[in-house]
């Protein structure tokens, strides 16, 4: 199974959520900086990530006395503190560290300065483009933006897809559906909607291992390999192993995203990947 590296939107979507904060609020966090979210955990979709990063920047308006490493090193242990790393809560995460760090007149200026709605819908048009945007969103754009998905390249190769052919084949996203549906199309892969959890199928996110219990079970399946390019990803897998004792799930670390090289490999490792690998196209030599 795979998550949504069909194609590969980081650098993409990396800009967008930089920009998106930028546009409403003429400030942001640098784009390498989103993968300290990410490393957090918690954060299921795009969205709330930027959420989280807007929080930020509004609470360093407001005299935050700490920098981005501290910041999610602190969403990271709020999570460990509540027993939630099987939860998508590390929005949730991120509003108890501005509380806990400001004021209380601080953060009600925060909490009134922040726009989760604007921040998703200028999200939106940046990444889709004004087109996509009016189709799927159905509403009329306001910014003139050519759309950041034309920017990801393919991930999955047609040879991939041949050697995997006699594997059952899900997909486990952040993605709303529609947004999925793009990806798969470029990429040439056609996976039914039973064989696949969108953001729209399901509440918890990851890495909650329902979604992925689900579709093992519907392949009938005794082994998983489930492989993504976040901690999150493996994180999944290794939720689904200890919840469902009948099938044994295997979660793989694909080097294509924010985390590369020798420090990513250690990172996936230490989150308890079976395997890392350089790109989704080394899966056929695992799986076989």
């Amino acid at each position: 199974m795979l998550e949504r590296r069909l194609t590969t939107p980081s650098h993409a979507r990396r800009r967008c959520r930089a920009e998106s904060i930028a546009r409403v609020y003429d400030d942001s966090i640098e784009r390498a900086d989103v993968q300290r979210f990410k490393d957090a955990g918690g954060f299921n979709n795009d969205w709330e990530l930027t959420d989280a990063a807007a929080l930020f920047v509004l609470a360093r308006r407001e005299g935050l006395a700490t920098d981005l490493d501290a910041f999610t090193d602190r969403i990271a242990r709020r999570r460990r503190e509540r027993d939630a790393v099987g939860a998508a809560d590390g929005l949730d995460a991120a509003e108890a560290v501005i509380e806990a760090a400001l004021d209380e007149g601080a953060v009600e200026r925060v909490r009134e300065a922040w726009d989760p709605e604007r921040l998703r819908d200028v999200f939106q048009q940046l990444y889709l483009g004004a087109e996509r945007y009016a189709d799927i969103e159905g509403g009329e754009p306001d910014l003139d933006a050519e759309g950041f998905i034309h920017d990801e390249p393919i991930l999955l190769d047609e040879a991939t897809l041949d050697a995997l052919a006699d594997s059952p084949l899900g997909v486990v996203t952040g993605r709303p559906a529609a947004e999925a549906d793009i990806a798969q199309r470029r990429a040439g892969l056609d996976v039914p909607e039973n064989r696949r959890f969108t953001m729209d199928d399901w509440e918890e996110g990851k890495p909650h291992p329902r979604a992925l219990v689900t579709l093992a079970d519907r392949f009938d399946a005794d082994a998983v390999v489930f492989a993504g390019d976040t901690l999150d990803d493996v994180r999944t897998a290794v939720n689904a192993d200890e919840a469902d004792s009948d099938t044994d799930y295997y979660g793989v670390g694909v080097l294509t995203g924010g985390l590369t090289g020798d420090e990513g490999r250690r990172k996936f490792e230490e989150a308890g990947a079976d395997a890392v690998v350089e790109s989704v196209n080394d899966l056929p030599e695992l799986v076989e």
